[in-house]
């Protein structure tokens, strides 16, 4: 297997850390906009979109902050994805920052996933 690369995509997103934050953690808000449902039980988290189903370990949080997750595919290596709520202290902007990690040949596409992905979050949030 070759070794992935670790990307990083900023997003401005006109909410508040805590709304946002629920979208990010919860099975109900993860399944409003990231996959067709979720389930969690306890760490493991089950994403499911028509006939396929992933499942990702959660491997820390802080609250209105950063989530971080780790497929089970990705089990025993050091990849991860998290998503991570970034305050400007002067103009209280809210971006939301995604770091990743795909394979070199895929990161374009990686990206664009990630782009469609953040944009329903923003439908959802009726953010910009």
């Amino acid at each position: 297997m070759s070794d992935k690369v670790k990307y990083e995509i900023e997003f401005p997103i006109q909410s508040s850390p805590q709304l946002l934050f629920q979208y990010l953690s919860t099975p109900s808000g993860l399944s409003e906009w990231f996959a067709d449902n979720v389930n969690s039980r306890g760490e493991l988290f089950t994403f499911i979109w028509d006939d396929s189903e992933e499942v990702a370990k959660l491997l820390g949080k802080k609250n209105n902050e950063r989530i971080r997750f780790q497929w089970e595919d990705d089990e025993d290596t050091s990849y991860y994805f998290e998503m991570k709520i970034v305050v400007d202290e002067i103009t209280k902007d809210v971006s939301l920052i995604v770091i990743d990690h795909t394979e070199e040949d895929e990161l374009e596409e990686a990206k664009m996933l990630w782009e469609n992905q953040i944009g329903d979050l923003k439908q959802v949030l009726g953010s910009r």
